[in-house]
């Protein structure tokens, strides 16, 4: 298998989920503004994404996916079938459990999450009645988890790709054809995110049948393998989600700033996301599985070698992210968010976040290949002992930078913690002798310099006043925006281009794998 190639092609259908989200950001944006209801929905919807991320991008894959790999190729389909029997029916019943008691503790939630919020007795209500529609999709986003793990164990890695563009229509639907009919209109929000989790689930479901690995019931919570997918998961939420808990706990610090804070923060996370996802988590699924077989069959150096890999492709394409998000978020979100209730003002503010979240992009997906480098390997303390670290940490920066910075102190704090994770993560893996650089990184690392050199110049000098961004129609914003980014985009890879870097480079493919009888 060719992961440049599975690369390019989940990232092309992450593309397409992304560009809807943005869609979908951009209906919000201009139906609801940043006013107290959009907190409310932010606030509401924020844990059931955050377990969704804990569940699809993080502890759940990290945990499932590796053992799931071992037992089939140790004892055929007919094994892996029978450990997925397993953990799915112990899922089911923690999902159960879990969504009835965040539906009945919904206030106590809300209480906890955004304590801010009980100085308005009308917002928090509003969050409480959005928190109990929002809680239900977690059940069917974690069984869409559990769908994509076994699906990127096949390497079906395009399915899990794309099946976020149906939660994304499900909100766009909701907004457009239906919000008239709720009472209140930001209601349809929270029930257009339930939807999205059921439609993501049956648009996986035909594909389980393909592979006939569509779960069947049978309950053993004793099962040592569900016990070891326990065991790891327990500690992988912290290790590998800690940005997500410190982006959780962030929202405990801003419920007390004012009103609008919140949503400067998510429209901004929005942005980041569009990288991460594109990039982080595309690649971190894809190296997982490679890692987990590499690691079985004790070929260090082919860990090593594609540890190094990730790490390339990562710093040659998440650093003119960055730079990006850096110098032209007031263009960015004005072009993409500025109209109806989200205005000038909004655009500063969200901006500023946008900055400051930049700062962090690098370590945010750097952790997404350093990390599958400890769990592929069922090294699990390093990374825990780490990211409880720099939860303390990041949390004591929240404190230290609400009072001058207000928002953007927030996520300057989260884009600090994600640096610290990653770095400390990487010198973790050095010291065990896990990973050890290939050739050439300090002529690598001065042609990525100067090609960023080149394209930051293209953005400052072509972005022109930030007045134009603030002021301008739709239309000119627009016509001023793609060609700026596409000439920055073009500077940026001719520059690289000149300085010898070929895409045949950073071609590299897997050790293969007998094909199972699914396959056959």
């Amino acid at each position: 298998m060719n992961l440049l190639k599975s690369l390019a092609q989940t990232s092309s259908m992450t593309l397409l989920s992304r560009i809807l989200g943005f869609l979908r950001d951009v209906v919000v944006a201009h139906a609801f503004g940043a006013a107290g209801e959009t907190d409310a929905f932010v606030v509401a919807f924020r844990l059931p994404n955050l377990l969704r991320r804990l569940f699809a991008e993080g502890a759940f894959s990290q945990a499932f996916v590796p053992l799931l790999a071992a037992q089939r190729a140790k004892h055929g389909d007919a094994g892996a079938r029978h450990l997925v029997d397993h953990v799915a029916s112990v899922l089911v019943v923690t999902l159960l459990v879990t969504t009835l008691l965040g539906v009945l503790f919904a206030p106590q939630i809300v209480w906890v999450t955004a304590p801010g919020f009980r100085q308005n007795l009308a917002k928090f209500a509003l969050t409480t009645q959005l928190l109990r529609i929002t809680f239900p999709y977690i059940f069917f986003i974690a069984l869409v988890a559990l769908s994509a793990g076994i699906l990127n164990t096949w390497n079906r890695f395009w399915v899990p790709a794309i099946t976020p563009v149906w939660l994304n229509i499900a909100f766009l639907f909701f907004v457009l054809a239906l919000s008239r009919f709720f009472t209140p209109p930001i209601a349809a929000l929270a029930w257009g995110a339930l939807a999205g989790g059921v439609l993501q689930l049956l648009f996986q479901w035909p594909f389980l049948r393909q592979l006939q690995m569509v779960p069947r019931w049978r309950w053993d919570p004793f099962d040592p393998r569900v016990r070891r997918v326990l065991k790891l998961m327990g500690p992988a939420v912290i290790g590998v989600s800690v940005g997500q808990i410190s982006l959780l706990l962030s929202t405990l610090f801003s419920s007390y700033l004012p009103t609008g804070s919140i949503s400067w923060l998510f429209y901004a996370d929005r942005l980041m996301e569009f990288p991460t996802g594109l990039l982080g988590a595309a690649l971190g699924t894809i190296l997982l599985p490679s890692l987990a077989r590499t690691h079985a069959i004790d070929d260090r150096v082919g860990y090593s070698a594609l540890l190094d890999w990730g790490l390339r492709l990562t710093l040659m394409l998440t650093l003119p992210a960055a730079l990006a998000l850096a110098l032209i978020g007031v263009p960015l979100v004005s072009t993409l968010f500025m109209r109806g209730a989200f205005g000038p003002h909004d655009v500063l503010q969200v901006n500023l976040a946008l900055l400051a979240y930049s700062l962090g992009l690098m370590g945010l997906i750097s952790i997404k290949i350093l990390a599958p480098g400890f769990y592929a390997r069922q090294d699990i303390k390093t990374p825990v002992k780490i990211a409880l670290l720099i939860l303390v940490l990041t949390q004591g920066m929240n404190a230290l930078f609400i009072g001058p910075l207000h928002h953007a102190g927030l996520a300057l704090a989260t884009s600090l913690g994600a640096c610290g994770n990653a770095g400390l993560l990487y010198w973790g893996l050095r010291q065990r002798g896990v990973y050890l650089p290939g050739a050439g990184w300090s002529g690598f690392l001065l042609k990525i310099g100067v090609a960023l050199g080149v394209m930051g110049a293209v953005l400052w000098i072509g972005q022109g006043a930030e007045s134009f961004w603030l002021t301008a129609s739709f239309g000119a914003r627009l016509r001023h925006l793609i060609p700026l980014m596409m000439g920055a985009g073009g500077s940026y890879f001719a520059t690289l281009w000149g300085l010898g870097f070929r895409l045949r480079d950073f071609s590299r493919h897997t050790v293969p794998q007998a094909k199972s009888q699914t396959e056959q």
